[in-house]
């Protein structure tokens, strides 16, 4: 096993130095897969504006530049992903981000379909659970700009943090399954999702918005942008603050002795820079730096109150070089490094306990996009990452000084990887994907994917997908104790194996109603969860759901979508057995409504949720059969042109004003507002 770590590592060290060798060659023009049209093309995310679709005539000339946010000059660092067509790419533009109002990644998907974010306010994404067909957020692959981020922490006050990134730094949001888990890791059983930030132009561009509302929520958002010749930077800055407090009902959570949600409160800062520099036609190197720094208060599905504060700062850091070979040949060796310090406190009546969880990871990636011959492209590569967790346990109360503790645990992760695209005709490819794992604490494993697409007509074209994933627990549930809950490590956790599955259609319904319909499913055996107050294998979960989306373009100005989402995910094995997994409904339905012309504009969105069985820690009288009741909800968000550089927004959020229960006895604050100043100079 040794002989094989050194040499990957060998191998990596010299697919470093093969962008010095970038060259012209003689070999003949090969075209890209993106450059050859199928007969039926792929939908992007279904809130969006129609663009190839829209007659000449609605063109409007005439109509004054666009007052938003949304950076005309600024280009996207990542250039559109080659992906396989095999599985359905949900995409939501920073146009459509800027109109929802959105001030977190959790935000923006808790739009596209199959997502759902159960949360205790703005920012608090963390605190709860973010689910994506079934799957929790860290059975998902996190990517900024194609690069893992997500450190494998898994109490719940670690996990990926949904607002470690600026929205004003955000291009596109980019999520897609499948043989994507090939290139990206195994442990995707849910997805991939991948924020792919904004970077500058020769045009200097400074963007800043301001908000107020309710709870007192302050948001603040500055970009700037620019560059000279062949340098391009993107600087962009976001401070957000939030008491949620509020009235909750008796036998909410964390409700105190007045009645009101209890230190819920939420204060973040996040800062993110990108340097572009293209050293020639054919090499660019790109720099990204994230730092976020939040303070919190923690509410959870428990009861009683509870008091515990949790700190967390982060710095990741990308460094990445793309060599373009030859033509149809591309090089890109990325590093990485990401830093995330947890650290929780608080009193326990006249006791106290502190617990912190400090992870680094190093990561290197080396990958080549080949276009092989004109039916046939590659994309095939390296990625190795080292993860260390430093970890501190520490309570005064009598019963637990005894698992008072201090932990210094490493793991190396190595896989080699390959997705062959094979366009056998116009209307027909097939994907098969391939990765190879090493690692430390669980050894080689090996995980194939494939996928095909086949359009039956111009408008009209099926597709299907099969993956099998692997995710090893993480070094903290394999080591660490959980001061906050008292949850106990368990280092003989199995990891989660399991395969999961897609068939949809795509259909072009009319040039202005485009759909696409998909099955999804997933079989994950050694379902990692806490039982009797320690982290174990729990057995099968098996998944089956139904995905719908559209979008339709009804008239001139106006445009329209909805998702709908089934997620049947039952527990197989254990007490639970026969029940559907805790916190994910049933059925999603969201649909929405659009307004836009000359600057103005107005967003209608509309949720049903049939709601999630309660799992966690239920209060008295309580069964595990029990569901949270079913919900609507309404929110309207709308822009006003004051100038050609100013906007006045407003967005109003459950305008019905009813405050149900979200998931777990959290609830809604009921009617919200933000009201907002944008400006673009």
């Amino acid at each position: 096993m040794q002989n094989l770590y050194l040499y990957q590592i060998a191998l990596l060290s010299l697919l470093i130095g093969l962008p010095a060798f970038a060259v012209d060659t003689n070999q003949q023009d090969i075209f890209n897969l993106n450059e050859i049209k199928l007969p039926s093309q792929e939908a992007k995310f279904l809130t969006q504006q129609p663009t190839n679709n829209q007659p000449q005539e609605e063109s409007k000339p005439e109509q004054p530049p666009s007052t938003d946010d949304s950076d005309i000059d600024l280009e996207a660092i990542g250039e559109q992903d080659t992906l396989p067509q095999s599985t359905p790419t949900y995409t939501i533009e920073k146009e459509e981000i800027q109109k929802q109002g959105a001030t977190s990644v959790a935000d923006i998907l808790k739009r596209m379909p199959g997502f759902v974010i159960n949360n205790v306010g703005h920012g608090a994404d963390i605190h709860t659970g973010t689910y994506y067909r079934g799957a929790t957020l860290n059975q998902t692959v996190i990517l900024i700009n194609g690069r893992r981020v997500d450190t494998n922490v898994n109490t719940y006050h670690g996990a990926t943090d949904l607002n470690s990134i600026p929205v004003e730094a955000i291009d596109r949001v980019e999520l897609y399954s499948g043989t994507a888990t090939s290139l990206y890791g195994s442990s995707g059983f849910g997805g991939v999702v991948n924020i792919i930030t904004k970077q500058g132009s020769t045009t200097p561009r400074f963007n800043a918005s301001t908000e107020f509302g309710s709870l007192n929520l302050n948001n603040q958002q500055t970009s700037y942008s620019g560059g000279i010749e062949n340098v391009r930077y993107n600087l962009s800055f976001e401070r957000l603050f939030i008491d949620n407090r509020y009235r909750v009902p008796v036998g909410a959570a964390n409700r105190d002795a007045s009645g009101n949600l209890f230190n819920a409160d939420t204060a973040t800062s996040t800062y993110f820079g990108n340097l572009a520099v293209d050293l020639d036609k054919k090499n660019t190197v790109n720099l990204d730096v994230k730092v976020l720094s939040s303070r919190r208060g923690l509410v959870y599905f428990g009861f009683p109150l509870q008091r515990d504060r949790l700190d967390h700062d982060g710095l990741n850091i990308g460094l990445s070089w793309k060599s373009e070979l030859a033509k149809g040949s591309n090089l890109t060796t990325t590093f990485g490094y990401n830093r995330d310090y947890f650290n929780t406190y608080g009193p326990t009546g006249t006791f106290y306990r502190t617990g912190t969880l400090d992870t680094q990871q190093f990561t290197g990636r080396i990958e080549h996009d080949w276009q092989v011959t004109s039916n046939n492209q590659l994309r095939w590569g390296l990625d190795i990452k080292n993860t260390d967790l430093n970890s501190l346990a520490d309570s005064t109360l009598p019963s637990r000084i005894a698992l008072n503790e201090t932990e210094d645990r490493s793991l190396l992760n190595t896989a080699l990887f390959a997705v062959n695209t094979f366009n056998i005709s116009d209307n027909f490819l097939f994907d098969l994907g391939l990765r190879q794992s090493f690692d430390s604490e669980f050894g080689s494993y090996f995980n194939p994917s494939g996928g095909l697409r086949y359009a039956i007509t111009p408008n009209l074209a099926v597709r299907g997908s099969l993956a099998y994933g692997q995710r090893n627990p993480g070094l903290d549930q394999l080591y660490t104790y959980d001061t906050v809950h008292g949850w106990l490590p368990n280092a003989n956790l199995e990891p989660e194996t399991g395969t999961s599955w897609t068939a949809g259609i795509d259909i072009n319904i009319t040039k202005d109603i485009i759909g696409q319909f998909t099955y999804f499913g997933s079989s994950i055996d050694n379902t990692l969860s806490v039982i009797r107050g320690q982290w174990q294998n729990i057995g099968l979960v098996d998944t089956n759901g139904f995905e719908a989306a559209l979008r339709m373009k009804v008239a001139r100005d106006w445009s329209t979508f909805v998702n709908y989402t089934y997620t049947d995910a039952q527990v197989k094995t254990g007490a639970d057995r026969g029940l559907q997994l805790g916190l994910i409904p049933y059925s999603l339905l969201q649909a929405g409504v659009g307004y836009e012309k000359n600057g103005w504009q107005a967003n209608l969105y509309a949720t049903y949720n049939s709601g999630a069985r309660r799992a966690l820690f239920a209060a008295p009288g309580d069964r595990n059969t029990d569901f949270v009741p079913s919900y609507f909800n309404l929110d309207l968000s709308t822009r006003i042109p004051v100038t050609s550089n100013l906007g006045l927004t407003f967005y109003l959020e459950n305008l019905l004003g009813e405050q149900y229960e979200k998931v777990n006895r959290i609830y809604s604050p009921g009617f919200t507002f933000r009201v907002g100043l944008t400006s673009t100079i």
